[in-house]
């Protein structure tokens, strides 16, 4: 006869709704607990049955994952995150693909509700704004990445990110900084360019308006927001970029016109996505801590799921990582 959660219980000393957890990697079970438990498991040969947990549980074990552009950098990075994190928990992931528009988006979300997915994440911040009010009505918890307005949410200190990068242009003698947005995500270019203005203020060096400039968010509009700037009576020394593919293109223009990088402008990304080290010259950014905001957004989904009340909305702090893209400033 199979070896039952209830058997595993007896011999663990424990309640069966503890194996169940345990055998789940909920962090409601404490880890020394959750290893021995794992452990009696393997030893009496139990195979967990899904159609089973299923019917008990009245869940899946699965997550659902809504993207726009499943092949950008950093939202490709955040899925393989939160793919590796489900996994560690028992849950497989069921990824949707949408393109930017609100029906589409409420389609995919739809579809995922049709696999009786048990939570959603949504880690890419095209996600549009009159999807949120519907995304909170749909009966499984939504947690969202980069969107600190929404309910539940995950996400990183921009304006703390944009200090870090600014001060280190900064540090390296550089007062001419450009700042190069995106309106991909106009609230995380609004906090990045307020992080900007406030890490010039403190540094006492006035933000020359002509330095700001706003692209899409994208290659392209890194590389023409760059052409713009290099096209001044007095071009920047060093460049802020709203994300790495805007640095990236960034880095295409300055090296179309014939300068160098970073001897002749210093270049630094946001996101630190697998594309900045490739990039010639790898490119200094600030990094989104990936893994945990995977982790917390997963900690949240589980807690809603297990009735206990879960933080709101996360904040995280990441960190500036320096590459070749940055030098001190020639005089």
């Amino acid at each position: 006869m199979p070896t039952s959660m209830k058997d595993i219980a007896r011999v663990a000393g424990v309640t069966e709704s503890t194996v169940s957890r345990a055998l789940a990697n909920s962090p409601r079970v404490n880890a020394d607990t959750s290893m021995r438990i794992r452990r009696i498991a393997r030893e009496m040969g139990y195979v967990p049955s899904a159609i089973a947990r299923g019917l008990a549980t009245r869940r899946t074990s699965t997550l659902g994952v809504v993207v726009m552009e499943p092949f950008e950098a950093f939202t490709a990075d955040m899925v393989n995150a939160i793919n590796r994190t489900a996994s560690d928990h028992g849950y497989s992931v069921i990824l949707s693909v949408c393109g930017p528009d609100p029906e589409r988006e409420m389609n995919a979300i739809r579809l995922l509700l049709e696999q009786r997915v048990d939570a959603i994440v949504v880690p890419d911040p095209l996600v549009a704004d009159s999807s949120l009010p519907q995304l909170q009505q749909i009966g499984v918890p939504v947690i969202l990445l980069n969107r600190g307005a929404y309910t539940f949410s995950v996400g990183t200190d921009n304006l703390d990110g944009a200090r870090q990068a600014v001060e280190h242009l900064l540090e390296l003698a550089h007062r001419r900084i450009a700042y190069i947005g995106g309106t991909r995500s106009p609230d995380e270019n609004t906090q990045r360019q307020e992080g900007y203005l406030r890490a010039m203020s403190a540094w006492g060096v006035p933000a020359d308006p002509s330095l700001l400039v706003v692209g899409d968010g994208w290659p392209a509009g890194g590389k023409s927001c760059m052409e713009q700037l290099l096209a001044l009576d007095e071009r920047p020394t060093a460049v802020f970029c709203f994300n790495d593919l805007v640095a990236s293109g960034a880095l295409q223009a300055i090296h179309n016109a014939g300068l160098r990088v970073p001897q002749d402008i210093s270049v630094v990304g946001f996101d630190d996505s697998s594309l900045a080290p490739c990039l010639v010259p790898p490119l200094t950014t600030f990094a989104q801590p990936k893994e945990t905001m995977a982790r917390m957004a997963l900690r949240i989904a589980l807690d809603l799921l297990d009735g206990y009340d879960a933080s709101a909305r996360i904040i995280l702090s990441g960190k500036l990582i320096v590459r070749e893209s940055t030098t001190r400033c020639s005089p």
